[in-house]
């Protein structure tokens, strides 16, 4: 897991060939303007997803890994929270992997928090168990999804 702000993006764009693409999207794009839902920027390679979404407590956060893609999560109103644990400590399973959605979710509980407010970010990996959505009132978010291939 890497959270940092948008300003320190550069950093990490050397670490997939798609991250400077999805960083640039990130900057350029006005999310004001933007409807909710998929952008695909490389299909089945890179897709952005605009999220309006409601906080929930931190008991209600699900941890959830993704095994073909990594996610870069940045809210763009609004304050929110994710939970991470690494997937290697995860034991309870309480939804098994989806190959269509890829994802599988966690009963574990986290083992720590960070916060994001506008202009942060954070990228989770396949190794990165993460419990997004944590937060009070509305949260517009970008979660970028980047095939791991």
């Amino acid at each position: 897991m890497i959270s940092d702000s948008l300003n320190n993006s550069a950093r990490y764009e050397q670490i997939h060939p798609l991250f400077k693409q999805a960083f640039d999207y990130i900057k350029r794009a006005d999310f004001t303007q933007v409807l909710s839902g998929k952008i695909e920027l490389v299909p089945g390679k890179l897709t952005v997803i605009i999220a309006d979404i409601v906080g929930k407590e931190i008991s209600m956060a699900t941890l959830e890994t993704h095994n073909k893609f990594i996610d870069i999560q940045m809210p763009i109103l609004g304050t929110e929270t994710i939970g991470w644990k690494p997937a290697a400590k995860l034991n309870h399973i309480s939804a098994p992997y989806s190959e269509e959605n890829d994802i599988t979710f966690y009963s574990d509980a986290s083992a720590g928090h960070t916060t994001l407010t506008v202009g942060d970010f954070a990228i989770y990996f396949p190794e990165d168990g993460h419990a997004p959505g944590i937060g009070s009132g509305s949260i517009r978010k970008v979660i970028v999804k980047i095939s791991v291939d």
